[in-house]
């Protein structure tokens, strides 16, 4: 469409996105852009009042976010892209810029100041290009869009609830249009999806005009028009800002971008927002520095000078050695091709129609021909889908038992919900592991733009979307570990449990079918009790209840036997112990604690499941049956049979003494 004249001309760069906004993503890639991602670091603190217009400090904080990660890859990523796109969105009212609200308090100011009235949405955008030859050198465009936005006169009631329901938490001004805040609103007046994040109308004309129609060479830039790099922090006063952070390019093809940007519908034309910035010239020769004092010394002929170590001919590498290191190094493509197939629908297609060729595949998931085609066989190689050749014929593609067993939605094993929580959420996390190691944190902030004090409340429960999607993860998880559990040990004693933290109920179904004697009682965040019924089987067990609350500050339900299945690894220490010091008050003597979880080796050299979930660097940790015995022990509860099921968690009956 807009983009496609100047797609030829992309798809050999390495196109950035500073920003991790799962909106902004979505805009790009559905437009037909390909793109990688690569958070700013940078910190949005730039002060307001010091800028004459809002727009202003959303182009300065666009072009900051940008320029970071152009300086930050060629040394941290050891590439540099060709371009890097910086975003910034904010709502005015009243003079006054709204971003993002801080808690629900803050949201309610925000929506209240809007109610009624029409509001002001700018998004900043700025467009770095990137030049390697024996130094880097940056090319900067910049510019805003603004749309109107009229909201309806909003009740408290209304506020509040949609307020409670999470999704204001991560949005500029408090609500996202494009969901349920799309009900608050009256009228747009301009670009909707600069409501929702990114001008993308604005910005392929822009990308047009710069590829398509610019009349001077970028790389004739007069001299004058350098900045250092190191000039290029964030403007310290607002009259030091640039006079070419202006509005909307003219859209004639006569106006350059690299000249003249002005207000879309005035001549008027402002100086050109076209930046050269110098070179890394000092940062480069300061790597090479650091990098000849680490290197062994060569010889004049290129050959390592003798360092005192005697050299032996290196045996040939065994067979078995190469597959194993070479299958650690492609693992994240494999997962990443299964989490593509799963999210693309690949499996459930072939369910219902088996034997498609790559043709009809392509046509199916709405992709390329040649990217479906090593997609399939790809998931081939992994064992996932099975293709027959027919003669003078494209080979068709069927899904294999694994397949259908595992990643067919409909399947009883399903993992399709889990997939996708890897895919969306572990994913982006595991992306930035090295900062993890090096900081001992986890990665929450540069993964998705925002801090996480509560990771339920903060990250999986702060919207309706986000809540369905990491709920379907449990409940698929459970539903595949459920029945292991259940049936680890003989719970015939029991009349009543509760599980804490039972999400969907998946588990608490699982231990009244292995146990007919037994009824569960569900508590979990309110939040996820009101979505439960969702996940329901069709012939309801009224053995089965839900009630709401906070394990950490509501009182537990009574019961003869409290279920914990995979809860403890994620809390920190000290509210690991609070709850298990709540659980053993609920309890008298005799009654039950069923733990599930993966259970380290004693010597902490396995499994690898649990070991490479703890570098998530989550506030908890991961532990043996013996540390975990302690645990209990510390709080009255006795072990009385451990048990490692062949299925994805282990199981430890404890009892209170």
């Amino acid at each position: 469409m807009v983009l496609n004249p100047v797609i030829p001309k992309l798809s050999s760069k390495l196109i950035v996105l500073a920003s991790a906004s799962p909106r902004r993503l979505e805009i790009l890639r559905n437009a037909g852009l390909r793109f990688e991602v690569v958070p700013s670091w940078f910190k949005e603190t730039l002060d307001k009042g010091l800028f004459k217009a809002p727009h202003e400090y959303a182009v300065e904080t666009a072009k900051q976010k940008a320029l970071e990660v152009a300086r930050r890859m060629p040394f941290k990523h050891l590439k540099t892209p060709d371009i890097v796109i910086g975003a910034d969105t904010i709502v005015t009212v009243d003079g006054t810029i709204l971003e993002k609200p801080v808690d629900k308090r803050d949201a309610y100011r925000m929506l209240s100041s809007l109610s009624g009235k029409e509001h002001s949405v700018f998004t900043g955008v700025a467009i770095v290009i990137c030049h390697e030859k024996e130094k880097v050198d940056y090319q900067l465009i910049d510019f805003y869009e603004e749309t109107k936005v009229k909201f309806a006169d909003l009740s408290e009631d209304m506020l509040w609830e949609y307020i409670n329901s999470g999704e204001p938490m991560d949005k500029a001004g408090g609500y996202g249009i494009q969901a349920l805040g799309g009900m608050l609103v009256e009228y747009v007046h301009g670009d909707f999806f600069n409501v929702v994040g990114f001008p993308l109308n604005h910005f392929c004309k822009q990308l047009d005009l710069i590829y398509n129609h610019s009349t001077s060479s970028l790389d004739q830039q007069n001299a004058s028009d350098c900045l250092s790099l190191h000039n290029s922090s964030p403007s310290p006063r607002p009259n030091s800002l640039s006079t070419s952070q202006t509005h909307h390019i003219q859209q004639s093809s006569s106006c350059s971008p690299v000249r003249k940007v002005g207000k879309g519908s005035q001549s008027e034309v402002g100086e050109s927002s076209w930046r050269l910035l110098n070179s890394l010239s000092a940062h480069t020769s300061r790597e090479s520095e650091l990098q000849d004092e680490t290197l062994p010394q060569l010889t004049n002929r290129g050959q390592m000078t003798d360092l005192g170590v005697t050299q032996h001919e290196p045996s040939e590498p065994k067979k078995e050695d190469l597959q194993q290191i070479t299958e650690l190094m492609d693992g994240f493509k494999a997962s990443k091709a299964l989490f593509t197939a799963s999210k693309l629908c690949v499996f459930d297609l072939l369910q219902s129609r088996p034997g498609l060729d790559a043709t009809q595949v392509a046509q199916e998931i709405k992709a390329s021909l040649k990217g479906t085609e090593c997609l399939l066989q790809a998931c081939v190689s992994l064992g996932l889908l099975k293709s027959k050749e027919r003669t003078c014929k494209k080979p068709v593609y069927e899904n294999t038992d694994l397949a259908t067993r595992f990643l067919v939605s409909g399947s009883p094993f399903a993992l399709h919900g889990y997939i996708q929580h890897c895919n969306d959420i572990v994913w982006p996390l595991f992306s930035h592991l090295e900062s993890a190691v090096r900081e001992g944190t986890n990665q929450h902030e540069k993964a998705f733009g925002k801090k996480s004090k509560d990771i339920f409340q903060d990250t999986y429960y702060n919207s309706q979307e986000v809540k369905l999607r990491f709920m379907n993860a449990m409940h698929s998880i459970a539903r595949v570990t459920g029945k292991a559990v259940a049936s680890a040990f003989d719970l015939s004693s029991y009349k009543t449990a509760c599980d804490l933290g039972g999400c969907t109920g998946a588990m608490a179904y699982e231990f009244t079918k292995a146990h007919p004697g037994l009824s569960v009682t569900v508590f979990d965040l309110p939040a996820v009790v009101e979505m439960s019924e969702h996940f329901q089987p069709l012939h309801t067990d009224n053995r089965v209840s839900f009630v709401a609350g906070d394990f950490f500050k509501d009182e537990l339900p009574k019961a003869d036997l409290y279920i914990l299945a995979r809860i403890l690894h994620d809390w920190p220490d000290e509210k690991v112990h609070i709850l298990l010091s709540k659980i053993a008050d609920a309890c008298t003597t005799g009654c039950g604690l069923l733990l599930s979880e993966i259970f380290l080796d004693e010597d902490r050299r396995g499994p690898s499941r649990g070991l490479l979930q703890a570098l998530s660097m989550s506030e908890g940790k991961q532990r043996s049956a013996t540390e975990y015995s302690l645990l209990l022990k510390s709080h009255g509860f006795i072990t009385a049979h451990v048990t490692h099921t062949d299925n994805l968690l282990d199981a430890m009956l404890c009892i209170k003494v």
